[in-house]
C-alpha cells in the first residue's frame, strides 16, 4: 500500500528520502570534521574516492562516480591539480578527453581520509550486521536504479 503524505496519521519519517536526507546530512557533517584536518572537504573527499593510485578516470567518469556535476568536479579537479593532489593527461585513445591520477600526495591523503571515513562506518554499523548491511545496500541499488529511469 502506497503512503499517503497529505494524510494527518503519517509523519514526515515516514517517507524514505527523508532518512535518505538525514543520513548524508548527518554522514557528511561527521565526515567534514573527521577530514578537515588533513586538509580535506566533502568534495574533494568524492573526487579522491573514485581516483587509486596509478588510476586515470576522466573527469565526467569521476563526476558519475561521486554524484556531484560536471562543473563542480571541474573546479573541484582545478584545485586538487593547484595543491599538487592530482595530475592530469590527455587520454591516450582519445585526445578530447582529459584523465586524472591522485599524486603520491594526493593518494597519501586520501588513505588519511579512507581511515577516518572506516571509523565513521565502524562506529554507524557496530550493531548491524552484516546481512543487513548487504540487504540496506541491495534496496539502496533498486532505488537509485529506479530514480535513473526517472
Amino acid at each position: 500500500m502506497a503512503l499517503t503524505f497529505d494524510d494527518p496519521k503519517h509523519h514526515k519519517t515516514d517517507w524514505p528520502f527523508y532518512w535518505i536526507s538525514q543520513i548524508n546530512s548527518a554522514y557528511s557533517d561527521a565526515l567534514e570534521r573527521r577530514i578537515r584536518h588533513i586538509g580535506i572537504d566533502i568534495p574533494r573527499w568524492r573526487a579522491m574516492m573514485s581516483l587509486y593510485e596509478d588510476q586515470y578516470l576522466s573527469v565526467s567518469e569521476i563526476a558519475e562516480f561521486s554524484a556531484q556535476k560536471l562543473n563542480t568536479t571541474t573546479k573541484v579537479i582545478q584545485r586538487m591539480i593547484k595543491d599538487e593532489l592530482v595530475i592530469t593527461r590527455v587520454r591516450p585513445t582519445d585526445g578530447r578527453v582529459t584523465e586524472v591520477c591522485l599524486t603520491e600526495k594526493g593518494d597519501h591523503l586520501r588513505k588519511l581520509a579512507l581511515a577516518e571515513a572506516r571509523a565513521i562506518y565502524d562506529l554507524t554499523f557496530a550493531g548491524i550486521s552484516a546481512d543487513r548491511v548487504a540487504e540496506l545496500n541491495r534496496l539502496m541499488s533498486e532505488m537509485h536504479a529506479a530514480l535513473k529511469k526517472l
